[in-house]
């Protein structure tokens, strides 16, 4: 009860000083949701501290969902937890630990589109005449989306990244892949993770990777995205424009050690780390929606619309190119352990897995970081240079 008082003590706090810093967003149409932009117009957006210049972040295409859905995103003015499955990849799990006043003060909304509501339809799980859907405490939200992009993994960085605009007058909120089921109350993960710490987000730590580069390795490494060609021209692009490997020269950030009996809000923080790894897992963000976070998530909406869905691999240049800077609470992995259970994707038929592979056959890079045309040496040399001595002490 204490968490909620000073939760609804803070939201009732925030509004007015909000609105005066709030950004302000580009209007327009445009072929792609987000607008494609070139890499020179993404990066000019990038400093922030004295511009009220108007910031690309989604939306210059109508996000199609009904006016009712809409409206409710809208009534949403406190604390919202998102989630999203598309191509019926997951299932709808209900989180638990939840209080009998988060109920009340809390919105819980899940994204999905044509093809996971028919399997909803098929079990069951939801009407095909109704117009509103809700399953436990998620309220259902189809999109269209043949209006948005070809690849549901994309469409699911909508609302992974733009929940700032998708619910304009909440005030936090908390992301949850769809694979993962919550354990601990939302209102409680907020204040311990995000309030107290006095951060804009956090996001956990990845368990094996330190470096963008490693990350970006595993990637082509593990066939996590099919063209890795255009995996070397992102990390080009970063090395090109200043990503340099994780070290102890950047810049600080809150590192929760351990968190214990969550569920009753015993959270123990063992002091402040001075590390902040290059790479997070973000299956779960949490944020408090201001200036810091909201520019962070349009800035990566963008970088994702340019490349690739997989956003590891922009999370440290963002990070550490924008200004001003977004304070970041990178947890550990024992905290992110804690929080969640983690359950498979759904398993794709054999139908399903000809299409896919016909449609999204790997593509090969050309020759290595190091070299170009033969002759030494690529934009991220120096990146892997220093990373690889760094490894070696």
């Amino acid at each position: 009860m204490d968490v909620v008082k000073e939760i609804k003590n803070l939201i009732k706090d925030s509004s007015s000083a909000e609105e005066s810093s709030a950004l302000r967003y580009m209007q327009g149409n445009a072929e792609s949701f987000g607008g494609n932009l070139s890499t020179k117009a993404r990066f000019s957006y990038f400093d922030h501290q004295i511009d009220n210049t108007q910031v690309p972040c989604g939306f210059l295409k109508k996000f199609p969902i009904s006016d009712s859905d809409r409206i409710a995103m809208e009534k949403c003015e406190g604390v919202v937890v998102v989630s999203a499955i598309f191509n019926d990849h997951d299932k709808i799990r209900q989180p638990k630990g939840i209080g009998g006043k988060t109920v009340e003060e809390v919105c819980f909304f899940m994204f999905i589109d044509e093809v996971t509501m028919k399997g909803l339809e098929d079990h069951g799980m939801i009407g095909r005449e109704s117009r509103e859907h809700k399953i436990g405490v998620w309220r259902i939200v189809k999109v269209a989306k043949e209006e948005l992009y070809e690849s549901p993994a994309m469409n699911g960085i909508i609302p992974k990244y733009l929940v700032h605009r998708l619910f304009p007058n909440s005030k936090f909120s908390i992301w949850v892949d769809a694979k993962l089921q919550l354990v601990v109350d939302p209102l409680l993960l907020i204040h311990s993770l995000v309030i107290s710490q006095n951060v804009d987000m956090a996001i956990s730590k990845h368990p094996f990777f330190l470096h963008t580069m490693e990350e970006a390795m595993a990637t082509a490494r593990w066939k996590k995205w099919w063209d890795i060609n255009a995996l070397k021209h992102q990390m080009e692009t970063y090395c090109e424009h200043g990503l340099q490997p994780w070290s102890p020269s950047k810049l600080p950030y809150a590192s929760v050690v351990i968190l214990r009996n969550v569920t009753s809000y015993a959270a123990v923080r063992i002091g402040m780390a001075s590390i902040g790894e290059d790479v997070p897992d973000s299956a779960v963000i949490l944020r408090r929606h201001g200036v810091g976070s909201n520019l962070f998530s349009c800035l990566m909406f963008n970088e994702l619309e340019a490349f690739n869905p997989r956003d590891q691999l922009a999370f440290a240049f963002v990070r550490d190119k924008m200004k001003p800077n977004v304070t970041i609470n990178m947890f550990e992995v024992e905290v992110f352990e804690q929080l969640a259970l983690e359950f498979r994707h759904n398993l794709k038929n054999k139908r399903h897995e000809s299409l896919l592979s016909t449609s999204t056959r790997t593509k090969r890079a050309h020759p290595g970081f190091l070299y170009v045309n033969a002759t030494c040496c690529s934009k991220c040399q120096k990146y892997l240079l220093t990373m690889w001595d760094q490894s070696n002490h």
